[in-house]
């Protein structure tokens, strides 16, 4: 079982950037799909970005794409969301999650922390 941790949430203003860190214990992840979802206020959790264990491979929806970019540390066990040109439409709560290589679910998943964008 993978413990996943993220942190760098908070207040940001329209436009602004913030980075979100997850950092997973218990086992390594490198063999891991890492992703960040997100889950705004009476609404169903969202996909927003998901990362190969090659450190390369990466899609991301397209709500974000162009603005967020996800990128990882297997070394450091860890995988960065970084959101540029934030709106207040991204206010949510981010969660990362990892799934083993070839399964289809996420089976591991943080606690979540809070993005909140200002207009």
């Amino acid at each position: 079982q993978v413990q996943l941790i993220e942190s760098g949430g908070g207040l940001v203003q329209d436009g602004g950037s913030l980075r979100l860190s997850c950092t997973a214990s218990g086992r390594t992840v490198s063999n891991f799909v890492l992703g960040w979802f997100r889950q705004a206020p009476g609404k169903e959790r969202d996909f927003v970005a998901a990362i190969l264990y090659d450190a390369r491979t990466a899609t991301h929806a397209d709500s974000v794409k162009g603005r967020f970019t996800i990128s990882r540390d297997n070394a450091k066990n860890t995988v960065y969301l970084q959101m540029n040109r934030l709106k207040p439409e991204d206010t949510a709560v981010y969660y990362c999650a990892a799934k083993f290589r070839g399964t289809q679910e996420y089976t591991s998943w943080g606690q979540g922390t809070q993005v909140t964008v200002s207009s």
